[in-house]
């Protein structure tokens, strides 16, 4: 083989080195890229899920209120109505309790 072809082949194997040498790094910017922008939608998507969060716990703790007043609110007439009925009996259970105590 000549000088010329040793060198030729040399040349292109220093070019093919060095073109190997920049794939690698390009390969690796890309995959750090990546990284970083996966980072980056990994934490969008955390912050997302947090705001989401923090609606329907607004939202649960609404809907409790809510919930709480009409129970209340049912109760107590439930409440005033069973105490109507408890006085409208309160006579005739008096008069009765009297009556037992007298006729014995």
């Amino acid at each position: 083989m000549s000088i010329e072809a040793i060198q030729q082949v040399t040349e292109a194997e220093a070019t093919a080195r060095e073109m190997k040498a920049e794939a690698q790094a390009h390969a690796k910017q890309i995959k750090r890229d990546a990284e970083r922008d996966g980072q980056k939608l990994l934490e969008q998507a955390r912050q997302n899920a947090e705001v989401e969060i923090r609606k329907a716990m607004a939202q649960a703790e609404e809907n409790a209120e809510v919930y709480a007043t009409k129970a209340l609110s049912e109760n107590a007439d439930s409440c005033a109505t069973l105490l109507k009925e408890a006085e409208a009996r309160l006579d005739a259970a008096a008069t009765l309790i009297v009556q037992r105590i007298v006729s014995v």
